[in-house]
């Protein structure tokens, strides 16, 4: 531009039109049971097989479609260049194809998969028809002149601007963070239960077992039957076994928490329905309390415990563990050493009685860091997994995985002595501007943050929230601050620590992940 002559300050107000162009893969709930992978920035055989490994770890569903723009960055032979994508898109195991621009069309008997081809993205728009979409992983590839963002806004599930973004690469980073902080040998579990802190399910375990965790844990059975039929084959623990869920766990071959007689009894009658089929031995892992006084066995359990396991054939116990109470808490370093020995001295009892070894585990995320000396064969990853940590120095080592974003609905101007929300409980003390944005209780903002205690991101700005939380919305008072309707609303994220939105709501960050509800759409990007 300035070469062309429009000079710095037109230059300069010009480049502040520019959007912000996605440079990432982003996997989003689709339409009819899809996952929808959208990487509409370029086309290229580079960032394409980029993606199809993207696509490949996303192993949810058999069915792997992609629509493919014509390749608009490479120059040269046209032929030896579709020739190899669909080299490529057949070692990927990809079950559909549907090409769109002239040269896919001209090129399109190169391709031996089922699907179909169009000049271009208008006249896939008119023949497209949500039922030819069900139950697979669509990645949407293409060149930006092609607009397939169009495409992808029709095959999204939810259009709720409401958001939680999961980065991928963090998840990874910090799983190998805290992997470096292990002995040679030591095995990690991660636990994914409550939908994996609010981040997803079979998404996150996806990621995990491609970068092959040793172990994951859920809370329920039905999330360990979900991850299952996914596609997940990592071993699965189950913390808390009921009994009207033994059934499916030993269907889906579930490794089932026991921590007394009743769950191991539970467990037996359920073996002894499916002895019919059942041929190798079940394995659970079992809970000993070591002063927390939660689930668990006590000490005066472990003979009786052990005689009763070894006349049952068809159980084998795969670990023994315990729960720290306070292991973030240096007030109650001696108390945890006191657990870690008392854990110690039940558990080598029990595996001698056994005869044969098993794993053990005590450490959770704060304990990895902690107490290294007490890493035994396994440690549980949990919370700190997600880039959260009660250690300041260890904070900065970890990567924010979610981010709550929102944008706002409407901006209006109120006078002096004017009031916001419900109950008029926040009263304007000059002229303010009131910005409203669509996140509520209902999407799990807690209305304790009503009313000033909580804060969120407007354009680099932190601002205070006016008024009560409503269900579906929030009125934020952006008096001072240049916004605009639409623009981009940070909840908490990498610059809005979550930890300083737990601090506002006196709780934890556990409690502001868990309580995110299922409407807000995830999405998942990895860069």
């Amino acid at each position: 531009m300035l070469l062309m002559g429009y000079g710095p300050d037109v230059t300069a107000s010009r480049m502040l039109r520019l959007q912000p162009v996605a440079m990432r893969l982003e996997m989003k709930e689709g339409i009819n049971g899809c996952s929808v992978i959208n990487d509409a920035y370029s086309s290229d055989p580079e960032s394409l097989a980029i993606a199809l490994d993207f696509l490949v770890q996303q192993n949810q569903h058999e069915r792997r479609t992609v629509i493919l723009s014509d390749m608009l960055q490479n120059a040269g032979n046209e032929e030896e260049l579709y020739g190899q994508i669909a080299r490529m898109l057949i070692n990927k195991g990809i079950t559909r194809l549907i090409g769109i621009g002239p040269a896919l069309c001209k090129h399109k008997k190169l391709f031996e998969i089922p699907g179909g081809f169009c000049p271009g993205t208008d006249e896939f728009l008119k023949s497209f028809h949500p039922g030819d979409f069900h139950d697979e992983s669509i990645l949407i590839k293409g060149a930006r002149i092609f607009g397939f963002e169009r495409i992808n806004k029709l095959l999204q599930q939810r259009s709720h601007e409401t958001v939680l973004e999961v980065n991928l690469n963090a998840l990874v980073h910090n799983l190998n963070y805290f992997r470096s902080r292990l002995n040679p040998g030591t095995k990690l579990m991660a636990m994914v239960k409550a939908f994996s802190y609010g981040s997803g399910s079979f998404e996150i375990a996806n990621t995990l077992e491609w970068h092959r965790a040793d172990y994951l844990a859920v809370a329920y059975a039905d999330e360990g039957v979900e991850l299952r039929k996914a596609g997940i084959s990592l071993p699965i623990m189950v913390m808390n076994p009921e009994e009207n869920g033994m059934d499916a766990m030993l269907r889906y071959n579930l490794e089932p928490e026991i921590y007394n007689f009743r769950t191991l009894s539970m467990l037996a009658r359920a073996i002894k329905r499916k002895s019919d089929s059942q041929t190798a031995a079940v394995k659970i892992h079992l809970k000993l309390d070591t002063g927390m006084h939660r689930l668990g066995f006590e000490s005066i359990d472990i003979k009786p415990l052990a005689d009763q396991l070894c006349a049952m054939k068809e159980i084998t116990v795969q670990s023994v563990f315990s729960h720290l109470a306070g292991s973030e808490d240096p007030g109650m370093d001696a108390f945890t050493r006191q657990q870690i020995d008392c854990f110690r001295t039940m558990a080598d009892e029990l595996t001698k009685r056994l005869g044969y070894p098993v794993l053990r585990h005590i450490l959770n995320s704060a304990g990895i860091n902690r107490f290294p000396d007490s890493q035994f064969e396994m440690v549980r990853l949990g919370i700190s997994l997600y880039g959260i940590s009660t250690d300041p120095g260890e904070q900065k080592s970890l990567e924010t995985v979610s981010s709550l974003k929102t944008s706002i609905s409407q901006i209006k101007t109120i006078g002096a002595g004017d009031t916001v929300g419900y109950n008029r409980s926040w009263k304007a003390e000059k002229e303010s501007v009131i910005a409203t944005i669509p996140v509520g209780y209902a999407d799990g903002l807690s209305r304790r943050l009503g009313n000033g205690r909580g804060k969120m991101m407007v354009n680099g700005h932190i601002v205070p929230v006016a008024g009560n939380i409503c269900m579906d919305m929030t009125m934020l008072d952006i008096t001072g601050v240049s916004a605009n309707e639409g623009d981009e609303v940070v909840v908490f994220g990498s610059e809005m620590p979550i930890t300083r939105l737990a601090e506002a709501m006196d709780t934890i960050p556990y409690e502001i992940l868990t309580g995110i509800s299922r409407r807000v759409k995830r999405i998942y990007f990895q860069e």
